[in-house]
This record gives structure tokens, C-alpha cells and sequence, in this order.
């Protein structure tokens, strides 16, 4: 299987367990040893280990042998070696304190997230010509109305000057 292929399996695979800040690298120039690093960001224990366990399956579905898993028994960083792609499933601050990002991140790889697009037929937005459009048509009344209520204001103020 090609490593696009593997790298989009072990992406969908976080997705489903709902990983936060996915990337993925292309290491190939740094090692030989394998070919991408992915890195993901868990909530807690039990998530890093859904989210190891959950790559590991998908893996297997797909006939990729997982070489080796590292660190369920504490939950904060997860490795999962998958021979050309390594993943990484870290908790918040331990991600933050060994910022892989530095070591690997020479050259990100662009992967779409979010799985396949939905099959549904999805409305449009409008375009953000046709949101200013329609604020700018909305706009005027607002000031209207305002000028309504300071004109009312003044008209009260004079009249009771008056009496």
C-alpha cells in the first residue's frame, strides 16, 4: 500500500476518536527509519489510548502491521510504530514540552481533514460579496431608525424647554 494511502487511514483513524491538532510530516529526507511522523493531541488518558487503539485496528484492517505500541500504560504519550509511519498521540502540555513539531516539522504535508465529503447535497453559503451586500442594504435602517429616536429626543427636550 502507498504511503498516502497509510497516511490517510491512520488520519481517519484519529478522526474517529475525535483527535485534535493533526500533522503530518514528511521525514523522508531527516531518516530512513520511516517515511512520516504523525502527531495528534488527546484530552485525556483514556482518548490517547482510544486514539492508539483505534489506529492500531485500522492498521490491521488494512493489512498494516503495527510493529509496536509505547506508553498506553500512563495514557500521556502514545507511540505507535507502523513501520514507514510513526504516530504520535500526546496530551496538551506534554505535546507542548517536547514540540515535536521542531524535530520533525521540516516539511508538513498538506492532508485534508475531516474524512471524505459528505454525500448529502450541501447548500452554499453566499458569497462574502453578497454578505457585505446585504449588510450594507441593513445598515441604513439601523442609522435611520437611530436618527428617528435622536429627532423624538430632541422634539421631547425642546418641548419641555418651552413649557
Amino acid at each position: 500500500m502507498d504511503i498516502k494511502k497509510q497516511q490517510r487511514a491512520v488520519v481517519d483513524a484519529l478522526e474517529d476518536v475525535k483527535a485534535q491538532d493533526i500533522e503530518v510530516f514528511n521525514t523522508e529526507e531527516l531518516t530512513s527509519l520511516f517515511d512520516r511522523v504523525v502527531i495528534a493531541t488527546a484530552t485525556s488518558n483514556r482518548q490517547t489510548r482510544a486514539l492508539a487503539n483505534s489506529v492500531q485496528d485500522k492498521a490491521r484492517e488494512l493489512g498494516i502491521g503495527v510493529i509496536a505500541t509505547e506508553g498506553q500504560e500512563t495514557g500521556e504519550w502514545v507511540l505507535v510504530d507502523l513501520g514507514d509511519i510513526v504516530v504520535h498521540i500526546m496530551q496538551p502540555a506534554i505535546r507542548q514540552y517536547y514540540n515535536l513539531e521542531e524535530i520533525w516539522g521540516g516539511k508538513p504535508v498538506r492532508v485534508k481533514l475531516g474524512g471524505p465529503a459528505p454525500t448529502k447535497a450541501v447548500t452554499k453559503a453566499p458569497a462574502k460579496a453578497t454578505v457585505k451586500k446585504a449588510a450594507a442594504k441593513k445598515a441604513p435602517a439601523k442609522k435611520t431608525a437611530a436618527k428617528k429616536a435622536t429627532k423624538k429626543t430632541t422634539k421631547k427636550a425642546a418641548s419641555t424647554k418651552g413649557a
